[in-house]
């Protein structure tokens, strides 16, 4: 499910923040975990939009290409040492959202920024704020320790980069409520999960119908 986490307003200098991948999928979902503490964490301008892509693929184009400036938050295999961080950027981000795919959006993700060439509407500036993912076969599982200790990290990295780039973010008083849908916010989902003797780790109850 695509969902703006706040309202974009159309400008000349606009930002894109966008987490894409799949939290039933452990470290899968580092990007979304990211939009959404950086979301809780942060007020931003109203020309920067912050979104939870998931894995929608194309569906994502419009967005993409109305963005002047766009950061992503994904899990990469880099092949470097899980819960590393790496930044990409410019050019190089479809070749490293591409090198070793861990998962069918990234190949979705690929053709948004070949569309968005195409119509000659890519941003002018692209991040890629990739994590190196520890575990993905794991259904219904969260993010590893060593992976959701990057997630403060990444944020602190995409905030950095919007003031480099004149925008000014503002650290809310408090935390706001996650844009997770309540079973999904990160500490409700992680209290859910059975013991570790008890969930099979390539699925658990909550995602299977009895008898089924």
């Amino acid at each position: 499910m695509t969902v703006p986490i706040n309202n974009a307003i159309s400008a000349d200098d606009n930002v894109l923040i966008l987490g894409i991948g799949n939290l039933l999928w452990a470290d899968e979902g580092f990007g979304v975990r990211c939009v959404e503490a950086l979301a809780a964490a942060w007020e931003l301008p109203a020309t920067v939009t912050v979104m939870d892509g998931g894995t929608q693929g194309l569906y994502l184009l419009p967005y993409v290409s109305a963005a002047r400036r766009l950061i992503v938050f994904d899990a990469i295999d880099y092949g470097i040492a899980p819960g590393t961080l790496k930044v990409v950027e410019n050019d190089e981000v479809p070749r490293f959202m591409g090198v070793k795919k861990m998962s069918l959006h990234q190949t979705g993700f690929q053709e948004v920024i070949s569309s968005a060439a195409l119509l000659g509407r890519v941003p002018t500036e692209m991040v890629l704020i990739g994590v190196q993912a520890e575990e993905l076969e794991d259904f219904g599982g969260s993010l590893r320790p060593v992976v959701r200790a990057r997630v403060g990290e990444a944020v602190a990295l995409a905030i950095a980069r919007l003031q480099q780039w004149g925008f000014e973010p503002v650290r809310r008083a408090s935390s706001a409520t996650s844009a997770s849908a309540p079973a999904l916010d990160i500490t409700a989902y992680e209290a859910g999960r059975p013991a570790a003797e008890l969930a099979c780790r390539t699925g658990d109850s909550r995602f299977f119908t009895a008898g089924h």
